[in-house]
């Protein structure tokens, strides 16, 4: 009896699928523009989930909260302060 070694011969490549990146200002303004579309005021939401940490902050709509909970909230009050500066 002899094992066929044939088949154990092939090398098989899979292929994923790099994470998209994405910039800090590009998701707060996926995030902005997804709970205006859902009739929130998206300033009063962000501030909300900045301070408290709670994600029930952000719609899931357009995956707005997948996207912000993938940045640190420093991360995002950094961007907010430095963009604001930068626009005086």
């Amino acid at each position: 009896m002899g094992v066929d070694n044939k088949a154990s011969d092939h090398t098989v490549m899979f292929k994923m699928k790099a994470e998209e990146v994405v910039s800090v200002r590009e998701i707060l303004l996926a995030v902005y523009q997804a709970l205006k579309e859902r009739g929130y005021n998206p300033i009063n939401q962000l501030v909300g989930y900045l301070l408290s940490g709670d994600p029930a902050y952000i719609t899931s709509h357009n995956n707005a909260r997948s996207l912000i909970r993938r940045v640190e909230r420093d991360e995002l009050l950094e961007e907010l302060v430095k963009s604001y500066l930068e626009g005086l």
